[in-house]
């Protein structure tokens, strides 16, 4: 082992005793073939913890280079990040054609890439599609060191994410062309809320090592300027991997002239953005060998052994991977059933889901049905609760313990059977388990449960209510973050208007939220369930969307400002002064200043109109300072008086304008 590398881990070595649990660890170690089971033997005849972990990090420092790597890498993905940060100045440099892994060819160099990129791993089933990959490969090197766009766009469940990954398996590709690394960022379907949590989580990501520590950017502009920053000073020559981008105007976040790989349905979607562009079409339908040899993979036996119906099924599964995997999962389980899997599939008329006339999901939406009806009546109640999961969220375990009542050890009990049957996707994210729907599969769910959907976000809030009662998630919980985010979401979903409108109009929940993520997502929120919200007046929804819209520039701040001072500058009529009145007078203790003369000003100086509904692209007073005209993304151009007696004018564009 080098000396850097020797030195680093005896200077973190009490870091690392103290924390580790070492049976993960070692089960990495040994995959890549740098820890043997004797050696793991000794490891677990030790009593504490600490000391098992004080004897593997003795067996490490009698070792090799490789040794150091695996076990970086092995942090990483147990979710260890902040001990790998110690130890990353450490990883010694790799030349090319050494560290060869002998499971599949990679070298250590490609593992901490990809783990630190955050790429998916393969599937448990895999079968190559050589032609592809090198294909994928190929446009890459087109781009060069110039920035560019590569485009790898088909159907859904056509493969396209397991073969973008599946191409950055390559020393010689890193190495050469993106010697900054690779970042990976699942986008999915966004709205500008949505996206900007996306930013969020990669600019943090990226910022993970820094000395200072930054706030997350509050609105979207902010964000791209600090990925732009990232990406130019910190990891020149890097990709950046967009999975599954619907919306072009999506990619104008991140073009900041850089190297970017994207998987889209849509071929067209890069035709918003500037740059060097290339393609790469994925087959909507495997060839039917690999059809054959998915399956024979699934079941354990060789193709040549497949019964007859194997030829049908793959024929009828119209050569998706997806389905064929789905069906499969059910062979592993049930492997004398290929007659009726086959029946299934050719007799029963299933209900077609379709996202828009370009997308047929007939075949998907037949696999699923025949995979949900073999689960049984217990089970098949928990799966439809997964109805109203938010599309492209990774939940963690502890919301589903929320909802079911139940114990983390029988809710992963319950999701592994999902999981084995391709009806769920589970990402390991360190010690906890996140799971997610595939999209179509969400689709699927969300259109057999449409009667029962408000029913059933009904249910998942009175679950959150009876766990919390009074109180509200605090950061170091693991889902904390899921419902700051989706709570009213699944509030609006049942159309809860006493539970929306008192949640919405909390300053408690208001004050939690924008500590965590900032205003703007409240403020998308009040836009978003304004028709819920506004059903008896539509004062108060009023009063607090611009109380965040003029205070966000204060509420983006640290240290966060007191939440009751600033609510008790508010007009006396807005509800916002009110409750904050209410919350200053039950404090004891605290120091709060009430603005008296607020009545006897005839103009307070501040812009009082209804928001504009998207980004403001430009904005300008009148000569005489008393009115001020903005027009935006949302095509409409707004004049408005300073005073707060005064009214707002709105005009809908129909053509763009030049200021």
């Amino acid at each position: 082992m080098d000396v850097k590398s020797r030195n680093y881990l005896l200077m973190n070595r009490q870091a690392l005793e103290k924390d580790i649990k070492t049976s993960y660890i070692m089960d990495r170690m040994i995959s890549d073939e740098v820890l043997t089971l004797q050696e793991e033997e000794r490891v677990k005849q030790q009593n504490t913890q600490k000391e098992r972990a004080a004897m593997l990090i003795n067996i490490i420092l009698t070792k090799d280079n490789n040794s150091y790597r695996s076990f970086y890498n092995a942090l990483l993905h147990e979710g260890y990040r902040d001990l790998a940060a110690l130890l990353q100045d450490g990883i010694p440099a790799i030349s090319s054609g050494n560290g060869k892994s002998s499971m599949d060819g990679m070298t250590s160099y490609v593992k901490t890439v990809l783990c630190e990129g955050g790429v998916p791993q393969r599937p448990v089933v895999f079968v190559t599609r050589p032609k592809l990959v090198d294909a994928i490969k190929q446009k890459l090197c087109c781009l060069g060191s110039d920035p560019g766009w590569v485009t790898v766009y088909g159907m859904a469940g056509c493969g396209k994410t397991v073969l973008t990954a599946e191409a950055l398996r390559d020393h010689q590709l890193l190495e050469d062309y993106f010697p900054g690394g690779v970042h990976w960022i699942s986008v999915g379907k966004q709205d500008k809320a949505g996206l900007l949590i996306k930013l969020q989580n990669l600019c943090s990501r990226l910022e993970h090592d820094s000395t200072l520590s930054q706030r997350p950017p509050l609105n979207i502009e902010e964000a791209k300027d600090r990925l732009r920053l990232l990406m130019l000073r910190k990891y020149p020559r890097s990709l950046l991997i967009l999975d599954d981008i619907w919306d072009s105007w999506v990619l104008k976040a991140f073009d900041n002239q850089c190297q970017v790989l994207i998987t889209s349905r849509d071929r067209s979607v890069t035709d918003a953005v500037a740059g060097n562009k290339y393609e790469v079409h994925v087959e909507s339908g495997l060839g039917h060998e690999k059809g054959l040899e998915i399956l024979s993979l699934f079941v354990n036996m060789k193709i040549s052994e497949l019964p007859e119906q194997a030829n049908c099924l793959v024929r009828e599964c119209k050569g998706s991977p997806l389905v064929i995997s789905l069906i499969g999962a059910l062979l592993r389980d049930f492997p004398s059933r290929w007659e009726y899997y086959l029946k299934q599939l050719q007799n029963k008329q299933f209900k077609r889901i379709r996202k828009s006339s370009s997308y047929d999901y007939e075949a998907l939406d037949e696999a699923m049905s025949i995979s949900v009806e073999q689960l049984n009546d217990n089970y098949k109640d928990y799966y439809k609760d997964l109805s109203v999961l938010p599309k492209d969220v990774k939940v963690p375990t502890k919301v589903l313990c929320i909802l079911w009542d139940m114990e983390t050890e029988e809710v992963e009990d319950i999701l592994q059977e999902f999981v084995n049957k391709s009806l769920l996707f589970c990402d390991r994210n360190g010690k906890s388990f996140h799971y997610y729907l595939h999209d179509l599969q969400l689709d699927f769910l969300t259109e057999k449960n449409r009667n029962q959907l408000q029913e059933l976000h009904k249910n998942i809030v009175n679950q959150y209510k009876k766990y919390y009662k009074l109180n509200t998630p605090v950061p170091s919980q693991e889902d904390c973050m899921y419902w700051y985010n989706f709570l009213a979401y699944h509030m609006a979903g049942a159309n809860m208007q006493k539970e929306l409108r008192d949640l919405m109009f909390s300053l408690d929940w208001i004050k939690a939220k924008t500590e965590l993520v900032g205003p703007a997502h409240l403020i998308h929120e009040y836009v978003e369930y304004s028709s819920i919200l506004d059903q008896k007046d539509s004062t108060v929804r009023e009063n607090f969307q611009e109380f965040l819209s003029l205070n966000g520039h204060l509420l983006g701040r640290q240290p966060f400002p007191d939440i009751i001072q600033l609510g008790l500058c508010q007009p006396e009529t807005s509800e916002v002064y009110q409750q904050a009145k209410l919350y200053a007078q039950r404090e004891t203790g605290t120091f709060y200043l009430e603005w008296i003369n607020k009545k006897s000003l005839k103009n307070l100086y501040r812009l009082v109109v209804r928001p504009h509904r998207d980004a403001v692209y430009h904005a300008c007073f009148s000569k005489d300072r008393q009115r001020i005209a903005s027009c935006g993304a949302d095509k409409t151009l707004q004049s408005a008086c300073r005073g707060a007696s005064q009214f707002s004018r709105k005009l809908a564009i129909s053509q763009p304008i030049t200021w």
